[in-house]
């Protein structure tokens, strides 16, 4: 990862302090050019011989099962010469494993170029096959002042057994630093790794950010296994060398990767202790916030407009929130143009005042926007920024305001918290986009600014109903319709995706969602949404259902007792065993209730028994069936009431969905009624 931050001349250089072991997010403090996980590694480092014990490698026991593994990597930063090296050695094990021979770099050019880009396969026999063909520089963003390529090769004749071996350089700027993220973990097990990092120490030097602050000191944070620690010799440069890595955790439901990757992150600073970042920049961040969210007297007039004198506190919230709702959100629609602004004469936004006059903001200036409404209306209220959950976990020790996401609005109500989010198009009143919940920032309250957390959602404010009204045919032939009714989370991730995207790609979508719940052999055509624009409203998708569906053995007639659950892929079922954390989003419950209508002549012989069962505290599932007729109602209701969860907990969860597999895999048997014989 590169990270350029501004020399300036005639400066003391940097003195250098260590930080402690620090969880390590994703963004810098500056532009930060993510150089992916499987990027080359090296520098002036040589090629090596291989041994015969890895040219004969089939497998690795350290890795069992291994598609590939680094024999081994180093990377070497210097910010005196200013380069990034990279040098790698992989054994390839399997097929997938020979993925690994094609090496994308993405760079910012003009500020960065790769060069000396070297390479080579060696065989299992000891051939050895250079890389002779010419990289590829593809464009992947390029505007009036940023333009991101990507370096492509790929190393020649990469077979089973196969030794990739390259090395490149990253070089920038002279008027820049770049201070490294070593990515220790790999998408595969580590033999060995070196690390070097030689800081900025010129003399008559010093090092500036954006705003031109000095930065005098040198700080970096390590997360790996507790024997590790980063050196620094006499003459100041920085090692770390480690053995035996494991891979980057690869299990389902886990949390943002920031929270568990193995790295080490050195970055220059002006502050020398958390406590002082926090202290000082939590104090400039509330005043920029506060400066922005300014009740200004338009704003109060516009107030007078949309409250009443006699409205109560939570009549007051309410209606400054549909109004700010109805403003273009332009992170939903598009942001105009620098042209455009100017040909409108639309002034640069710099407070909410502005974006109320212009009717239209980002998210995060929307959200601004009703703090400063609800405090010109009279109402206490306070903005907090979060760092996303679908992206990264907030890291105090990580001395960088950079690493938070999104603006979310907090107003007082009756003496009571309440959190809203008025930067998501369609969201209603009191509900946090998931990635806004349970999500850690920095907030403005009555004691001025302070680490906060959002409240997690229960699973009474996300639901999806499942309504199947269905009518089977002697032959299995089956056709009906479904009703999907939705609040919370799906019906605001369905309304949002309406106003991203064109009707057909809505369809296309939703009928690749529902494909993943219906037994093989049925069709689902979506048809439409009603309450789409009603987003206080649940949401409901109506699909049409035609296909075949049961199977028949004689005088039996098999159908799946749980219609919605007949093929699901039931989470947490198939691994006994967790070492990461789980992280499912956000609570929710499912209520299915389907109706099957029997073909003449069959009756029922038995149907999905009444089961109940629970994990204390955290989840539960009903099931219970009802015949009459000639027809067979079935009704399921499963409902989990956490968001994270310890490695500890993975027992308990693994026990609740065994049941919970076992219950959804009952079947509904019909069999064909006698019909009496006359003489």
């Amino acid at each position: 990862m590169c990270f350029p931050v501004s020399i300036a001349q005639d400066n003391p250089k940097p003195e250098f302090s260590q930080k402690a072991a620090m969880r390590i997010p994703f963004n810098r403090v500056l532009f930060a050019l993510a150089v992916v996980f499987a990027l080359p590694a090296m520098a002036h480092a040589q090629f090596q011989e291989p041994t015969q014990e890895e040219l004969k490698m089939t497998a690795d026991p350290k890795a069992p099962g291994a598609a590939a593994v680094y024999l081994y990597r180093e990377e070497t930063t210097d910010d005196n010469l200013h380069f990034h090296s990279y040098y790698e050695r992989i054994k390839v094990l399997t097929e997938k494993g020979k993925e690994l021979a094609t090496i994308r770099v993405p760079y910012e050019r003009g500020q960065f170029k790769v060069t000396d880009i070297k390479g080579r396969t060696i065989h299992s026999d000891g051939a050895v096959v250079p890389l002779t063909a010419k990289p590829s520089d593809l464009v992947d963003l390029k505007t009036k002042s940023l333009q991101v390529d990507t370096m492509v090769f790929t190393l020649p004749d990469v077979q089973v057994g196969s030794i990739l071996e390259y090395r490149l350089q990253l070089r920038y700027d002279d008027n820049v630093v770049s201070s490294p993220v070593w990515h220790v973990q790999q998408p595969y097990f580590v033999h060995k790794a070196h690390y070097r990092f030689t800081p900025s120490s010129n003399v008559g030097i010093f090092i500036t950010n954006s705003r031109g602050d000095v930065l005098n000191r040198l700080m970096w944070g390590l997360r790996a296994n507790p024997d590790s620690k980063v050196d620094r010799d006499a003459t100041g440069h920085y090692t770390f060398d480690i053995t035996d890595v494991p891979p980057i955790p690869a299990e389902d439901w886990m949390p943002p990767l920031n929270s568990l990757n193995w790295r080490v992150e050195f970055y220059y600073t002006a502050y020398g202790s958390d406590a002082e970042f926090w202290q000082k920049e939590g104090k400039r961040w509330a005043k920029d916030t506060d400066r922005f969210a300014s009740p200004s007297k338009s704003l109060g007039q516009a107030v007078t407009q949309i409250v009443a004198a006699v409205d109560s506190e939570d009549q007051k919230a309410h209606k400054l929130y549909e109004a700010v709702m109805k403003l273009d959100n332009t992170s939903f629609t598009r942001e105009k143009s620098s042209a455009e602004r100017k040909a409108e004469k639309l002034k640069e936004v710099k407070d909410a005042d502005t974006v109320w006059q212009q009717k239209s903001g980002s998210a995060d200036e929307l959200a601004l926007l009703y703090v400063a409404l609800a405090r010109a209306a009279g109402l206490k209220s306070y903005p907090i920024q979060v760092v996303n959950r679908d992206r990264a976990i907030f890291d105090p020790n990580y001395l960088s305001l950079n690493q938070l996401d999104d603006y979310v609005a907090v107003v007082v109500i009756g003496g009571k918290e309440v959190f809203v989010d008025p930067g998501q198009a369609m969201c209603p009143f009191g509900l946090l986009h998931w990635k806004h919940t349970f999500a850690d920032g920095m907030r403005i309250s009555e004691k001025g600014q302070e680490f906060a957390r959002t409240p997690a959602m229960t699973y009474l404010q996300d639901t999806v109903q499942r309504l199947a009204d269905l009518t089977i045919a002697e032959d299995g032939a089956t056709k009906g319709t479904i009703r999907i009714v939705m609040t919370g989370e799906d019906a605001l991730r369905w309304r949002q995706l309406t106003l991203e995207n064109d009707t057909s790609e809505v369809k296309k979508q939703f009928n690749e969602w529902m494909r993943d719940w219906v037994p093989d052999g049925v069709q689902v055509d979506f048809d439409h949404f009603l309450a789409l624009e009603d987003y206080n409203s649940n949401l409901i998708g109506v699909v049409n259902v035609s296909g075949n569906i049961g199977s028949a053995t004689g005088k039996h007639f098999f159908l799946p007792g749980q219609f919605f659950e007949s093929r699901a892929r039931h989470p947490f079922v198939a691994q006994d065993k967790r070492i990461t954390p789980i992280d499912v989003h956000y609570a929710r419950m499912e209520q299915d209730e389907v109706t099957y209508h029997l073909p003449p002549g069959f009756k029922v012989e038995s149907a999905p028994q009444a089961t109940s069962t629970s994990w204390p505290e955290h989840a539960m599932l009903t099931i219970k069936s009802v015949a009459s007729g000639d027809r067979v109602d079935v009704k399921r209701l499963l409902a989990y009431n956490y968001t994270l969860l310890a490695p500890k907990d993975y027992p308990d969860l693994h026990d609740f969905y065994l049941k919970v597999a076992t219950a959804d895999q009952q079947q509904l048997v019909l069999t064909r009624a006698t019909v009496a014989q006359g003489n």
